[in-house]
C-alpha cells in the first residue's frame, strides 16, 4: 500500500511540474511576451552602442592630444609671429559682386518631360 502511495505521489508531483514548465514556455512565447523581449534586447543594444561611441570617442580626444604634444600645436602662439587667418570660404563684401548663374531657357535634353 505504501508503494502504491509514493507511485501515485511521485506522478502527480511529476503532473505538476511538467504543467507548471508547460504553461511558463507556452507564456514565454505569446506574441506580447516576445515583443517585450525584443524591446529589452533592442534596449540593451543601444546601451551597448553608446558605451561603445563614448570608448571611440574617449580614444579619439587622448590620440589627438598625444599627436597635438607630438606635433607642437599645443604651444603657446609666439606674439612677435604674423598670424595669417584663412577662411574657407569668403562672404560676399562691399566691394566683391556677386554673380548669379541661370540655366538656359532652351534645353536639347530630349529625355526631359514634356
Amino acid at each position: 500500500m505504501f508503494r502504491r502511495t509514493f507511485w501515485f505521489t511521485a506522478g502527480a508531483a511529476a503532473g505538476v511540474w511538467a504543467t507548471t514548465k508547460v504553461n511558463r514556455k507556452i507564456r514565454q512565447l505569446t506574441p506580447e511576451s516576445l515583443a517585450a523581449q525584443a524591446a529589452d534586447k533592442a534596449v540593451e543594444t543601444g546601451h551597448r552602442l553608446k558605451d561603445f561611441a563614448l570608448d571611440v570617442r574617449e580614444g579619439m580626444v587622448r590620440r589627438e592630444a598625444e599627436l597635438g604634444g607630438a606635433l607642437g600645436l599645443d604651444a603657446p602662439v609666439d606674439p612677435e609671429l604674423p598670424v595669417s587667418r584663412h577662411t574657407a570660404v569668403e562672404a560676399p563684401g562691399p566691394d566683391r559682386v556677386t554673380v548669379h548663374r541661370t540655366l538656359p531657357s532652351h534645353s536639347n535634353n530630349r529625355n526631359e518631360d514634356h
